[in-house]
């Protein structure tokens, strides 16, 4: 089987690859943050998950939650956050965590844990 990790966040200029709208294998969301956040943020953020992905050989799909209310809402149905903002990760269905924890699982050195890969 081939993981593949969805990143749940919004369409950034940096990536000239239109993102997919449909939820398979490992998606990535960050939430519970008291103060909202900047677009800049995000985006430096799902930025980062990726770099990480990619130099792991991790498979993954882009969700852009921009594209209307129905797939940010499902977004944060699976994520068990009514609040939940980008990025957020999931494996297929399986929530995994947010920006913060995956950053944790990274300097651990657990991401495929993390990711419910390993």
């Amino acid at each position: 089987m081939v993981n593949r990790c969805c990143i749940v966040g919004c369409n950034s200029a940096r990536h000239n690859r239109p993102l997919k709208k449909k939820w398979i294998n490992l998606p990535l969301l960050s939430c519970l943050e008291a103060r909202p956040r900047r677009p800049s943020e995000v985006k430096s953020q799902q930025a980062e998950v990726i770099r990480i992905l990619e130099s792991k050989s991790i498979k993954y799909e882009l969700i852009d939650i921009s594209v209307g209310s129905a797939v940010r809402d499902e977004m944060r149905s699976k994520s068990g956050n009514p609040t939940a903002i980008p990025p957020q990760i999931f494996n297929e269905d399986q929530y995994c965590g947010n920006y913060e924890m995956f950053s944790e699982a990274v300097e651990a050195d657990t991401v495929e844990q993390f990711l419910k890969i390993a």
